[in-house]
């Protein structure tokens, strides 16, 4: 439990947004289909090769993954088993945390909940929102969290961004994002890999959905077919009433 409170807290603790009138920035809407499992195996992919390098996600298990998405282990050991030795581990960050501080400033939080607790807008958002800025460390910023360590990883499929401000009452406010080079994706390829990597990420903050949705569809159909026995029980009860 206190291992959970922590993780919160990092992750919920560096919000912020530009000033604006004391506003956030826009979140763009998301698809959000948990039984896409195209989706989210393509998610999964993405996570595993970008993500994993510096996030862990260590509440996870890549064979209890694999099992949630028709994965086999086989195929998970494959292709997807690039920082962990055996199918049973938990998805651990390559890099060590104490390297990550000393390159970054900051350990990159666990994203195993971030999905939960930030919620799949401002995530969708947050990674179509990376935009060159020289006063960074890294070179990059973000519209959705400004001064964020991070660099943009997934630049070479994005492109690169710039931000436009204006400035109102002598505060710079944000306008738009605008393309200055383009990427290996067109923008919508671009986003729709970031909706695949949305999906995965709120599969991951709770799996036990994926198994509530499967016994949701038996209970239904379960219901259904006791209206059908209920309702001819309650004729035979009532026919000689009438």
């Amino acid at each position: 439990m206190k291992k959970l409170a922590i993780l919160f807290l990092v992750a919920v603790l560096p919000a912020g947004a530009y000033a604006s009138g004391g506003h956030g920035p826009k979140l763009d809407p998301v698809n959000i289909d948990l039984g896409d499992k195209a989706s989210l195996q393509r998610g999964a992919r993405i996570f595993v090769n970008y993500c994993l390098s510096c996030h862990s996600a260590g509440y996870m298990r890549y064979n209890r993954m694999g099992h949630d998405l028709g994965i086999s282990d086989e195929l998970v050991k494959e292709n997807l088993l690039f920082a962990a030795d055996k199918v049973g581990d938990l998805m651990k960050a390559v890099m060590p945390a104490e390297d990550a501080k000393k390159w970054f400033g900051t350990a990159p939080p666990d994203l195993t909940l971030v999905a939960r607790n930030r919620g799949p807008k401002w995530t969708y958002t947050y990674m179509r929102s990376f935009y060159r800025d020289d006063k960074s460390p890294s070179g990059w910023n973000n519209i959705v969290f400004p001064h964020v360590a991070m660099p943009h990883v997934l630049y070479e499929w994005q492109g690169n961004q710039r931000a436009v401000f204006k400035t109102e009452n002598g505060v710079p406010t944000f306008e738009k994002l605008e393309l200055e080079r383009k990427g290996s994706m067109t923008p919508e390829q671009y986003n729709e890999a970031m909706r695949d990597l949305t999906n995965f990420l709120v599969y991951l903050g709770e799996p036990a959905k994926l198994e509530r949705y499967r016994i949701g569809v038996f209970t239904i159909l379960f219901l259904l077919v006791f209206l059908v026995f209920a309702y001819l029980l309650k004729k035979e009860y009532w026919k000689d009433v009438h």
